[in-house]
């Protein structure tokens, strides 16, 4: 299908507005033809919080037995489900027109995937380890065939696990170091919620007694006879690491961490010499090693925390090889440490702290260690020999991705990484690092077609009111004009510290081919440009996010980009705190809002201790529970409370019923508060996955049916398609 083609199907889609009442969803109530939106009942709730007073009319929309419906969503109180559904066919009703279009683009991003696919192979002992999918299957499989080439074999068909689910995800699978057995964790509610099993692969035989209650990771022990994981508790957080023998038998304690505002999780060393417990929230963190010759020791604390200092480590055959923020490293150096004396008395500087050089993660192998370093929102790969001479794997593009993905065994010279850009498919290349020599394994295929010449990649700074440059990447065709009359589509995130790439999606190409301009603002809160580009958005001065993200919009609208009025922008989960942001600072700039799982209602969610992320993300956004000042400026800007009478823009919440990380009721509590508040009269939406969490659909195809309905939601809200309805 040509660009001309893709531009009459929207127009046809979006001039299908003539559809008759019963085409509507059941269960809408109708104006003149016109749906009419559910209306919330309010059940005020007074609230006093540190001298302080809020009322919240919708704190009825939170089950008070949430952590039942997170394992089991057919247990919601009867009046927020009902509310729920009246809110799903609210917007099926008022988006009808739009089928078409979701249709199309369902279609378009579906064929631009090769069905019939398959990783890489990595190599491991006598075996390489790979992924697969089959046409018209939504999951993959599992895989192994001999090293050196040979019949493969089945370890796990994911789509056979998931017959007759309405959800269910893999989310870790792994082998034992022996190649005997095989292990996987599944999600089969959304609610990420595991069940370990462990299959014997000489049997093909998945061993009874599945581990229950569990995060999702785990590690086989280097001698293959133990398997450890995570514990989750009734609360949704990671509290206890346990073993067992793999094959089953009397779980033991290894470790219970008691501070409620710690990760943990579970692994191996990269030379198999150790266990690794690792311990952490965004500004303290702490690792607990076990050895691997005697694994069933209790775990020794490498260097205790320190709040405030941060290390993630490694042993690299003869040493300990840490990266860490230690000695005011702001942007993380790489230090080292005899086997025996790993503590920080004994950390001496391997790779000395560059400010404004991100030292993002390390990758090692028997001589050699890979980093990845991000700076100006893009990365490269720096290759370290134990001599100390380095090499770096760049890219001179404006804007790109590079990933390294390392190695699966130690005695290797060879690692993995992957490069991409906005235009241009990912190729997977195996690097040499003794001889510097790549090979090219693979090149995505784009079955469709996709000529990256027909597309424009642009990086642009936008300046912030307080000076700081903010990268933004635009993806373009060529042929779109820069003269403001393209539709854009903004998209953000901000949070945590993780940067957005400027990588390659085949998904934004249906509005790209449709004549939009796809932006990336790298806000602060990411580490698009270092460490310190998130340190200076976090708690008293988070509202540098939502600052950068307007300046990205007013930077475009000023080089010709864009226009205000004529920009969807779209994040999702802390993105979607952004979202509401925004949409309450300048509503003016935006024909239409996506919050997806948005973290919207923040003073009452960082408040509420119950909630899985809460303890852990006080270092994040501020404790409101205990310091006056941090719930002053959490309120300043928490999107659910700062909701006023303003002329806001078409706004589309989604959700999931399962998800523990942004719970249903705040897209659904959003919504309510918008509705009424609203004098622009333009639409204010709610899609809630009654049998999905944070991620959405999980089958690669279902999951393409969400993105294509949020796109149509985006072409609808340019064309004010609700004025037709």
């Amino acid at each position: 299908m040509n660009r001309r083609d893709l531009i009459a199907t929207t127009a046809a889609a979006l001039a299908a507005t003539a559809l008759p009442v019963q085409a509507r969803p059941s269960g809408v109530s109708m104006s003149q033809g016109t749906p009419v939106p559910p209306v919330a009942k309010k059940i005020p709730v007074r609230i006093e919080q540190l001298g302080r007073v809020r009322t919240d009319d919708y704190q009825w929309m939170k089950d008070d037995n949430w952590q039942t419906v997170l394992r089991d969503p057919t247990v919601i109180k009867a009046d927020v489900k009902e509310h729920l559904l009246a809110e799903n066919a609210y917007r099926e009703a008022m988006m009808a027109s739009t089928l078409p279009l979701q249709a199309a683009m369902f279609e378009e991003m579906k064929g631009r995937i090769k069905e019939a696919d398959s990783s890489v192979p990595s190599p491991d002992g006598a075996w390489a380890y790979f992924v697969e999918y089959r046409t018209g299957e939504q999951h993959p499989r599992y895989m192994r065939q001999p090293r050196g080439g040979g019949e493969p074999q089945l370890l796990l068909d994911a789509n056979a696990l998931a017959e007759g689910k309405a959800y269910s995800e893999v989310s870790a699978a792994d082998h034992s170091p022996d190649h005997a057995l095989f292990a996987f964790s599944e999600d089969a509610q959304g609610s990420e919620v595991h069940q370990i099993f462990v299959k014997d692969l000489a049997t093909g035989e998945v061993l009874p007694d599945p581990i229950g209650s569990a995060i999702g990771d785990f590690a086989f022990s280097p001698d293959s006879q133990w398997i450890f994981w995570t514990n989750r508790d009734d609360n949704g957080r990671p509290d206890r690491i346990f073993r067992r023998p793999a094959r089953g038998g009397e779980t033991t304690l290894v470790y219970q961490e008691d501070d409620d505002g710690m990760f943990i999780s579970v692994g191996r060393t990269a030379d198999d010499a150790f266990i690794l417990i690792t311990i952490g929230n965004q500004e303290t963190s702490e690792v607990r090693v076990i050895p691997a010759a005697t694994p069933t020791a209790t775990p020794v604390a490498l260097e205790p925390r320190h709040v405030g200092r941060l290390y993630e480590a490694d042993h690299w055959g003869d040493r300990w090889v840490i990266r860490t923020n230690a000695d005011e490293s702001i942007d993380f150096k790489v230090v080292e440490a005899p086997t025996a004396s790993p503590g920080k008395a004994h950390w001496t500087d391997l790779i000395p702290h560059t400010p404004g050089r991100y030292i993002e993660g390390m990758a090692l192998v028997k001589d050699y260690i890979g980093r990845q370093e991000r700076a100006d929102a893009n990365t490269k790969i720096v290759i370290r020999d134990r001599s100390g001479a380095e090499h770096e794997i760049a890219v001179d593009e404006p804007a790109y991705s590079l990933s390294l993905a390392g190695a699966s065994e130690f005695d290797t010279t060879i690692m993995r990484y992957g490069y991409n850009s906005p235009s241009t498919p990912t190729s997977t290349y195996d690097y040499d690092l003794a001889t510097r020599e790549r090979t090219l394994r693979k090149v995505q295929e784009v079955p469709s077609g996709h000529d990256p010449a027909d597309y424009v990649v642009e990086r642009l700074n936008a300046p912030a009111p307080d000076g700081e440059l903010v990268p933004v990447t635009v993806l373009r065709r060529k042929d779109t004009p820069v003269d403001g009359s393209a539709p854009v589509l903004l998209y953000g995130y901000g949070s945590y510290g993780s940067p957005i790439p400027a990588g390659f999606s085949t998904n934004r190409l249906s509005l790209v081919d449709r004549g939009w301009i796809y932006a990336i603002a790298h806000v602060r809160g990411g580490s698009d440009k270092g460490w310190n580009w998130f340190l200076t958005a976090r708690r008293m001065t988070k509202k540098n996010t939502f600052t950068d993200f307007i300046a990205s919009a007013e930077h475009l609208i000023a080089r010709g980009y864009a226009s205000s009025g004529h920009i969807v922008a779209e994040g999702r989960s802390a993105g979607g705190l952004l979202m509401g942001a925004i949409n309450n600072m300048r509503p003016d700039l935006w024909a239409g809002v996506i919050g997806g799982v948005p973290f919207v209602d923040v003073i009452n969610t960082m408040s509420d201790t119950s909630l899985p992320l809460t303890p852990p993300e006080w270092p994040e956004w501020g404790n409101p529970l205990e310091d006056p000042e941090a719930y002053d400026y959490m309120m300043s800007y928490s999107p659910y409370d700062q909701v006023g009478p303003k002329a806001y823009p078409a706004v589309l919440a989604t959700g999931g019923l399962s998800d523990p990380r942004v719970t249903y009721w705040e897209p659904e509590k959003w919504v309510a508060r918008l509705r009424p508040a609203t004098t622009s009269g333009k639409p204010i939406l709610l899609k809630i996955n009654m049998e999905a969490g944070h991620a959405g659909s999980s089958g690669r195809f279902d999951y393409l049916k969400e993105v294509a309905h949020d796109y149509a939601f985006a072409v609808w809200a340019i064309e004010k398609g609700w004025e037709r309805v």
